[in-house]
């Protein structure tokens, strides 16, 4: 067994992780839903051109959206059927976007993608890219482009931390299709062209360390259970001690990495020659009577997986796409699953914080949580100023991660992370 302690940062925070709900839950196939609504913008980038007219047939795996450029993906049909309608639908982080609409036939008839070289290295790369492969962590980043790094890189790490409270699909995923997992992560190392492969898994999932550790090419780093530790720049540093320095990528420390469900995907499309079209969801919070991990096809109503898991409406004070400390809160659940849709969250009033913000006390403990060392306090301050400018060079705003701790932490109940993200988007629209 190939054992390694992964080394620890001393920032972030300690989360209940609130995993015990859905961690014994097998993966459940969903049922066919009876209406998808697919976005074309399932990742960062350019979205998708759509490549169907409103009453084409589709079929399960067909191409519905094109990649438009560089930093785009290929958006697939998760269901066969007749497309409805071509419109602009709301997305759970507010903003709008374009969706394809498609009434199920109930037949699901499937189209694969062609067989392709397994021991061609470009081969794999192009077959990640013409799947629509994406991050699959909440990133959403195109897969190909991040296996095609500007400089040399000789270690791949795997992203099997899954820190985040609530969730379990990554989890899932290593204990119940762990040969799969394997088998993609050994493709992505091919594609990238290295031999040295790393896994972090946190040291509450020992059955997934267990598991990943009978296999001899693979170094299992067991890490500290920590909030966030599954932030690459700190993913790196805890496996290898390299440190990725402000403003730079993984890639400049020699590292790629890769999320366990995007390896799963990798498996899929290069082996069994399947588009991305589905994956893992976890469905969760102390409001579902069931808590489940679905695989869910992309476009289903977050409705539809409600209902599924036995959600209480009237119990329900706060649901969250993905997980608590990153995701998105919604107000209803008329949105529809995506690439990068981990979790849905129904969260009881005990679990979630009602208090109302009131001024900052300033006592730093933001600061003294923020894992990349900046000052919420500061970027908040300069933000509701509207100098946004100063809020980057006083607050260092733009190499935040956006994962929550700061606001976890602060007694004064500030909405720090709204503030960041606001002033991290008003700077780029500066740009």
């Amino acid at each position: 067994m190939k054992l390694k302690k992964g080394k620890f940062f001393n920032r972030g925070v300690h989360p209940k992780d609130m995993k015990y709900l859905s961690c014994d839950a097998p993966i459940e196939r969903m049922a066919l839903p009876q209406t998808v609504a697919i976005c074309l913008q399932q990742h960062i980038g350019k979205p998708a051109e759509c490549v169907v007219a409103i009453g084409d047939r589709v079929k399960t795996g067909q191409l519905i959206g094109k990649q438009s450029g560089p930093i785009s993906a290929n958006v697939y049909a998760s269901v066969s059927g007749e497309v409805k309608a071509i419109a602009q639908y709301p997305n759970p982080r507010g903003g709008a976007s374009d969706y394809v609409v498609i009434e199920s036939d109930g037949t699901d008839e499937t189209v694969a993608l062609a067989p392709i070289d397994t021991s061609d290295q470009n081969a794999i790369v192009e077959r990640i890219r013409e799947a629509g492969i994406v991050g699959m962590g909440g990133a959403g980043f195109p897969t190909a482009v991040k296996l095609t790094p500007r400089t040399p890189v000789d270690t791949l790490i795997v992203n099997g931390a899954e820190c985040e409270p609530y969730l379990t699909c990554d989890y899932r995923l290593m204990i119940e299709r762990t040969e799969q997992v394997v088998q993609g992560v050994r493709l992505l190392a091919k594609a990238l062209g290295v031999t040295n492969i790393v896994v972090g898994i946190e040291a509450n999932k020992p059955k997934a360390i267990e598991l990943f550790a009978a296999h001899a090419d693979i170094q299992v780093v067991v890490l500290k259970k920590r909030y966030p530790m599954g932030s690459e720049k700190h993913l790196i540093y805890c496996c290898t001690g390299r440190k990725v320095k402000p403003g730079k990528l993984p890639a400049d420390a020699g590292c790629v990495v890769q999320n366990i469900a995007t390896a799963y995907a990798v498996y899929e499309a290069v082996v069994e020659n399947k588009p991305l079209y589905e994956r893992i969801v976890t469905v969760s919070g102390q409001a579902i009577r069931t808590p489940k991990n679905l695989q869910v096809r992309f476009g289903t109503n977050f409705r539809t997986l409600l209902d599924a898991c036995g959600a209480d409406d009237e119990k329900t004070a706060m649901l969250i796409a993905g997980g608590p400390m990153m995701g998105a809160t919604i107000l209803h659940a008329d949105y529809h699953t995506r690439k990068t849709d981990s979790g849905l969250l129904a969260l009881d009033a005990q679990s979630v914080g009602v208090s109302r913000p009131t001024a900052c006390i300033n006592c730093g403990k933001c600061a003294q949580a923020c894992p990349m060392h900046l000052l919420p306090m500061r970027i908040d301050f300069f933000t509701l100023a509207g100098d946004y400018s100063e809020a980057q060079k006083q607050g260092g705003v733009m190499n935040c991660i956006e994962c929550g701790s700061c606001a976890y932490v602060c007694p004064a109940n500030r909405a720090l992370l709204q503030s960041i993200s606001l002033c991290k988007a008003k700077l780029r629209a500066m740009k």
